[in-house]
């Protein structure tokens, strides 16, 4: 095993090539010049490479608000106090007095930068004016899904609030029972809200607010016409709030399509943390890229590791691997159930498990503090995915590394 050390040396990885959109876990299906299956074989390594510089210097973001000086309802206040809320990050700062106008938003921000209590904050604090309002969230991951709703219900204590989770993987009984009760939020997956649309269980259009978080990744992964299917179920003029980590021809076509007179919020600085050191671990011929996961994982400072993988099969194997080699493991892909994966991430960010092996599309949306390594055991299909990986960890203020295994 070796990091890294002087130049690389040169080999023709040629640009990132395009994947065509899928959607959960279909195959994904590569233009690859030759015979080389490997996802990321041409993206040129050097990008995995990046030495987070610490120094008390960046500028720091002062914002213009305090979550007291917006104007918002009494409980909403006690609730944002009581989760020891103070000052607002940039996303927070710059959309809430938006939103509260009833204004169109367009937030361009990075993973992690608080975007979620930045539309539930205002939104809850409209349905506590009007209580006859309802409100629809659309992501692209059922695990994100589950996160909004656990901070929707920190967000709205003791409000009386109603939420139902619509997402696949789950009891669709349980949903279509929640669904029969008069709700202020519903939260859910493309796929399945479109299915229980189709089944004439849920009625959008009653719906006059809905949000569209990591809509690139929607786009990504094929959602796009569900999502056109179910603005088209919605009243008109209606509230949209749309957020991106990016903002492609593709997304700004979106935003023509859905929103009117939108507010644009960008607070995005770069593609990847600069609180992230990254770097890459050479496979010598002849070493074996299990033994040298497990001998990064033996280091005290690995104490927390997102392990990525590129295949359902490939992860839930290498998972049961080091769970026979001694490290308490867990996973996530698409060929668990969602109240398994469920079960297997509260593990991880409950310090039970020390790593947890996941997919791509598993993994999308997660919010888990404390990761102190990323490690790309098998390499990342695009570079966006990979910027999306190693965002698991150096969020907020806190530093992190990021390794990338290249044989």
């Amino acid at each position: 095993m070796t990091y890294r050390n002087g130049p690389l040396p040169k080999r023709n990885f040629g640009s990132g090539q395009k994947r065509a959109p899928f959607r959960g876990n279909a195959p994904r299906r590569f233009n690859s010049r030759s015979r080389n299956t490997n996802p990321g074989a041409y993206i040129d390594v050097s990008r995995f490479i990046n030495k987070a510089v610490i120094t008390e210097e960046v500028e720091q973001f002062t914002p213009e608000h305090s979550f007291k000086d917006f104007k918002l309802a009494p409980l909403v206040q006690k609730n944002i106090e009581g989760k020891g809320y103070v000052s607002p990050t940039p996303i927070q700062d710059k959309s809430i007095p938006h939103i509260l106008r009833g204004e169109d938003v367009v937030g361009i921000a990075n993973t992690g930068t608080g975007k979620t209590a930045a539309f539930l904050i205002p939104l809850i604090n409209k349905v506590v004016l009007n209580p006859q309002e309802k409100i629809l969230v659309v992501v692209p991951t059922r695990e994100l899904a589950q996160q909004i709703d656990d901070e929707l219900k920190g967000f709205a204590k003791a409000s009386g609030f109603f939420s139902v989770l619509c997402i696949g993987g789950s009891n669709m009984g349980v949903q279509i029972r929640g669904l029969r009760h008069s709700n202020h939020f519903v939260i859910g997956t493309p796929g399945r809200l479109k299915d229980l649309i189709e089944q004439r269980i849920l009625d959008l259009s009653g719906f006059k607010t809905v949000v569209l978080d990591e809509a690139d990744r929607m786009l990504d992964m094929g959602f796009i016409n569900d999502m056109r299917f179910m603005m088209a179920k919605m009243p008109t003029p209606r509230h949209t709030l749309f957020f991106s980590a990016t903002l492609s021809p593709e997304i700004e076509k979106l935003i023509h399509e859905f929103l009117h007179t939108p507010v644009r919020i960008s607070v995005k600085t770069q593609d990847t943390s600069k609180n992230v050191h990254q770097d890459i671990v050479r496979i010598e011929r002849g070493q074996n890229k299990i033994d040298v996961l497990e001998d990064l994982l033996k280091k005290p400072e690995f104490s927390k590791v997102l392990v990525f993988g590129r295949t359902k099969h490939g992860t839930e194997k290498l998972s049961k691997e080091l769970n026979v080699r001694g490290f308490k493991t867990e996973s996530i892909h698409g060929n668990k159930s969602q109240p398994q994966r469920q079960h297997s991430l509260n593990l991880f960010k409950k310090d039970q498990a020390q790593v947890l092996v996941a997919t791509d599309v598993a993994a999308r949306g997660l919010d888990i503090s404390g990761v102190t390594h990323v490690i790309n055991f098998d390499l990342p299909a695009s570079y966006d995915d990979y910027v999306h990986r190693i965002g698991r960890t150096g969020r907020g203020d806190k530093k992190g590394k990021a390794l990338t295994f290249v044989e």
